[in-house]
């Protein structure tokens, strides 16, 4: 795949980024934009994971495909984890908390992230679902074939849907209190919903890499009709993976793969007329953009006053600055930012003498 081709998907990326910042807006906003930004926006990104998931098969590969997974999301989920932490709490005890029973429920909170992780970890949820998610997925594509593995998809899918019911119908009241009814360390039960999305990148990868005018179409009818109904109240949709929100186990699939199906395609054709160079910096720097967007407004808003379009540019610039410096500044600051490649293993030298070696093409 050359770079051209591929241009689309940092494209992609940088615009689904821009859509976590909107969508964390504190504010409220006039139109429900919030809640169309969620029907789509957190599946897209594990289709687009999916799509560039390779199956490992040959023995003994599976720890080191691992590795390097645990080394480019957990590592840098660790490294901002502390780092705000650590600028949290010097903030707390500048403003006089000393109370160490806050400090232990707050550290506690931490440990056990996920949906239980609020405030400034609001995003922190995704890294380690997505970490779960490929762990499933491997696991499927190596010891089972296609059938089976969708099968097992359709497994996780309907368990999915009936935690959802118990959290939100059985429990009731505010999605994120009767989610939070249900333990879960690090959000892996949402793995079990995200898995899906994640297949569906990787089965369909060749209409993801190229969305032809037939699915693009598709896509188009699939959206406006969610759309218009949601807008004239024929139906209320939601969906939050956060907070085990499926609402409808048809729409779940049929809504986030038409509005992915419609940016996807978009921005291929857009991409391939004409440079979007600054969409493509923003998923350059979208790991410090994740992490940093909603601490450096809790930061910021007591100090300045700035609606939707404030709230996204400073969202936007403050954490790209941040990831400039880290990867500057900071020792190994590539690696904290999901940067990590393994070392290739140098193939041993065969000793050859020079007068009978063969000659080189």
């Amino acid at each position: 795949m050359d770079k051209k081709r591929l241009s689309w998907v940092d494209v992609t990326k940088g615009f689904l980024m821009i859509l976590v910042v909107i969508g964390h807006y504190p504010g409220q906003l006039d139109f429900p934009l919030g809640k169309y930004i969620y029907w789509f926006h957190m599946p897209a990104f594990f289709i687009l994971s999916g799509m560039f998931f390779k199956p490992v098969l040959e023995k003994g590969l599976s720890k080191q495909v691992i590795h390097k997974r645990f080394m480019q999301l957990i590592v840098p989920y660790l490294f901002f984890l502390v780092t705000i932490t650590v600028i949290r709490y010097g903030m707390e005890i500048g403003s006089g908390n000393l109370d160490m029973s806050w400090y232990l429920n707050d550290i506690w909170t931490l440990v056990i992230g996920g949906r239980f992780a609020r405030g400034a970890y609001g995003v922190f949820w995704f890294v380690t679902t997505l970490f779960f998610t490929f762990l499933f997925f491997l696991w499927m594509t190596k010891y089972f074939n296609r059938t089976k593995q969708i099968a097992i998809l359709a497994v996780f899918y309907l368990i999915a849907h009936i935690e959802s019911v118990f959290a939100m119908q059985v429990i009731g009241g505010a999605p994120d209190k009767a989610s939070q009814t249900i333990p879960m360390i690090w959000n892996i039960d949402v793995a079990l919903m995200a898995v899906v999305y994640f297949a569906l990148g990787y089965y369909m990868k060749n209409i993801w890499m190229n969305i032809t005018k037939p699915w693009l179409i598709a896509g188009l009818i699939g959206t406006v009709s969610a759309v218009s109904l949601d807008w004239f109240g024929i139906i209320d949709y939601h969906l939050s993976m956060k907070f085990l929100r499926y609402e409808h186990v048809v729409l779940d699939l049929i809504i986030p793969i038409s509005m992915t199906l419609v940016f996807v395609g978009a921005f291929q054709w857009i991409a391939s007329r004409m440079s979007l160079k600054w969409l493509q910096q923003i998923e350059k720097h979208s790991i410090s953009i994740m992490y940093l967007h909603i601490f450096t407004d809790i930061v910021l808003n007591d100090y300045f006053n700035y609606g939707i379009i404030g709230f996204t540019a400073f969202g936007l610039i403050v954490p790209i600055v941040a990831s400039i410096i880290i990867q500057k500044l900071v020792p190994h600051g590539r690696l904290f930012l999901g940067g990590f490649s393994p070392k290739k293993r140098k193939a041993a030298a065969k000793p050859v003498k020079l007068k009978e070696a063969e000659p080189q093409y």
